[in-house]
């Protein structure tokens, strides 16, 4: 069966037709990935604006939070990025600051005393240097070619499970508890009949295969927000009102001026008087780990839903992905918005069609036309956006079938990886643990030689992470 010829220029850089998509579907599945993770906008500037440094300030400088301003820079980042990821890469894959980079960031490097915001970034610049040192010797891509199938397999099953919980936490479906860790929410509220309507929706369209059934069922679940919203005042989820929003749909207008004066406030190497050098180089491994696993699992599972795995579960282009994913890294700390990584929210796009690179440039204009229009990107609140992932994750979660349940040397490993991923809310803690069980295993059958000596070296990397803080504890950093 021959290919299709491309249709035009755009056609033929994207490869739109010869990976069976079409540029509506590719603007779709953009769109989709955008409303997805367009959260990251408000969600960075709360975790990294609100807290001081070690000297007392905020980030940006001052005695408080300046979140516009962090948010106006969130957005350029990933807009640049993610825009560089499709042209680069040609792979539809999104980038945005990370959670759990951020926090790290925040609560464990910024908040040491004596190190300012500013230090704080030129810890993750430098963090990315390294890792893009690694990209380019060949390093990462030989680990991530190591890995045996069955497992990248699993990791792309583990994060399908993985974005799920995230998108019924989100939308306040399933709350914390302290009797059973998890429990369903309060669903007598307005907010979970949003998530639920938009739910419903995107499982009928999808069932029927209408084309952009997850897009069609976040404006429409949006719509509704903002019709309760305006006529019942719902308001944000907190102490005080348990049945609110987890992000309100608000309008304050159409167009707000950016202020990117956050960009450039970084100090390479200011960190070093203020925590040593010892300190600084464990918190740059425990970034870079994480930072290294965390789009490797990434970019397998968008692959694997994509369907554009070769025999070896590895995507086209590999080395531009990664190229790419480490300049995030060091854009992000220029930036002042913290490490820019491969968002996994970026399979909501793919599960509505998204093939291609042009997926992700348009994320990335969407991301940069929202420094404009912010007032308009907060009217789509997570319950809207959070079915998606429902859908997707149940899309993704189907990968588990291709996992030969009845070899226990590839399936214990693989089941920790895939229920590890969500119980720790970690991407690089599930693959950490199904690669430390794979070498385990392979050892109790006898089977050493089995085992690719980078599988050794990075077992023995993670054996370190998970152990990073009593390391800490006894060198005294």
């Amino acid at each position: 069966m021959s290919t299709p010829a491309p249709r035009g220029a755009l056609d033929r850089f994207f490869r739109i037709t010869e990976r069976g998509s079409t540029v509506g579907t590719e603007i779709r599945g953009g769109l989709v990935t955008f409303f997805a993770m367009s959260y990251i906008v408000v969600l960075n500037p709360l975790i990294i604006g609100t807290s001081a440094d070690g000297t007392g300030e905020f980030l940006g400088g001052g005695d408080a939070p300046n979140l516009s301003m962090i948010a106006s820079a969130t957005a350029l980042i990933a807009g640049i990025m993610s825009i560089l990821m499709g042209v680069v890469a040609n792979f539809p894959l999104a980038m945005a600051a990370g959670l759990g980079l951020n926090a790290v960031v925040t609560y464990s490097i910024a908040a040491i005393p004596g190190v300012t915001w500013a230090d704080a970034m030129g810890v993750i610049v430098i963090e990315g240097l390294l890792i893009l040192l690694l990209v380019l010797t060949g390093f990462r891509e030989a680990v991530f070619r190591a890995v045996p199938t069955p497992l990248k397999t699993a990791i792309g099953a583990g994060i399908g499970l993985f974005i799920t919980l995230i998108g019924l936490a989100n939308a306040g479906f399933v709350t914390g508890d302290a009797a059973t860790i998890l429990a369903l929410g309060n669903l007598g509220t307005w907010p979970i009949l949003v998530f639920v309507v938009g739910l419903v929706l995107a499982i009928v369209l999808h069932a029927r295969r209408v084309k952009g059934a997850i897009l069609i069922s976040i404006l429409v679940a949006t719509a509704l927000a903002i019709l309760l919203e305006n006529t019942l005042h719902i308001g944000a989820r907190g102490d005080e009102n348990p049945g609110g929003f987890n992000s309100p749909p608000t309008f304050s207008g159409v167009i707000a001026v950016p202020d990117f004066s956050l960009i450039g406030q970084f100090n390479l190497l200011g960190s070093v008087q203020s925590i040593g050098i010892v300190t600084l180089v464990l918190l740059v491994f425990t970034l870079l780990l994480a930072d290294f696993f965390d789009t490797m699992g990434t970019m397998v599972a968008i692959g694997a839903e994509a369907k554009l795995l070769d025999a070896n579960g590895n995507p086209p282009r590999t080395k531009q992905i990664l190229i790419v994913d480490s300049l995030g890294a060091v854009a992000g700390g220029v930036g002042s918005v913290s490490s820019n990584t491969a968002f996994v929210e970026s399979t909501a796009g793919v599960g509505d069609g998204a093939r291609t690179g042009l997926a992700s440039v348009v994320t990335g204009i969407a991301f940069l036309l929202s420094t404009l229009f912010a007032p308009l990107v907060a009217l789509v609140p997570y319950e809207a956006a959070a079915p998606a992932l429902v859908l997707v994750g149940f899309l993704m979660l189907t990968q588990v079938a291709g996992i030969d349940w009845k070899n226990i040397e590839v399936a214990l490993p693989a089941f920790l990886t895939i229920v590890i991923m969500p119980f720790t809310y970690s991407i690089a803690d599930g693959i950490g643990a199904g690669f430390i069980a794979y070498i385990i295993v392979k050892l109790a059958r006898g089977k050493v030689g089995d085992v690719h000596w980078l599988m050794w070296l990075v077992g023995a990397l993670f054996v370190v992470y998970f152990t990073i803080e009593p390391i800490r504890a006894l060198l005294g950093a």
